[in-house]
C-alpha cells in the first residue's frame, strides 16, 4: 500500500521561508550532495551573479545553516562553503513538509497518463 498520509496537509505558510527562496533552496540543495563548494563553483552551477549569490549566502550562514571559509590561494581570495548540521535538518525538514503538501507520486502519474495532448483550436 502507500504512503499513509497525515491528515492535516501543512499549508505553504509553514515552509521554512529562509529555504523557500529558490537561489537560497539551490544553495542548500548543492551542498547536501557535495561536501563543500567554492564561491565560484556554486555561483557557476546555480547560474547567478556574484553579488546575488553573496548576499543569499550569507542569509543561510547568518542562521547557521551554512559555514563559510575564507582564504588566500595564490594570492586570490578563495571562499568555501559546506552545509553544517543544523542546516542539513532544516533542509531535511523543508523538504519532509514539502512532500507532506503534494499528492502521491502514483496518483500524479495516474493523472498524467489520462490526459491526452490534444492540440490547440485553429484559428478560423
Amino acid at each position: 500500500m502507500g504512503k499513509n498520509r497525515k491528515q492535516s496537509i501543512p499549508t505553504p505558510g509553514e515552509l521554512d521561508q529562509l529555504i523557500h527562496e529558490r537561489l537560497r533552496l539551490g544553495i542548500l540543495s548543492a551542498l547536501a550532495v557535495n561536501e563543500s563548494l567554492t564561491f565560484t563553483a556554486l555561483r557557476d552551477l546555480l547560474q547567478t551573479t556574484d553579488g546575488n549569490l553573496s548576499v543569499q549566502a550569507r542569509k543561510l550562514e547568518e542562521a547557521g545553516y551554512v559555514s563559510c571559509t575564507k582564504r588566500f590561494e595564490e594570492r586570490k581570495p578563495k571562499t568555501t562553503y559546506k552545509l553544517t548540521a543544523r542546516g542539513r535538518s532544516a533542509l531535511e525538514a523543508y523538504l519532509e513538509k514539502l512532500s507532506e503538501m503534494l499528492p502521491p507520486i502514483q496518483q500524479v502519474r495516474h493523472v498524467s497518463a489520462r490526459r491526452a495532448i490534444r492540440p490547440l483550436p485553429s484559428e478560423g
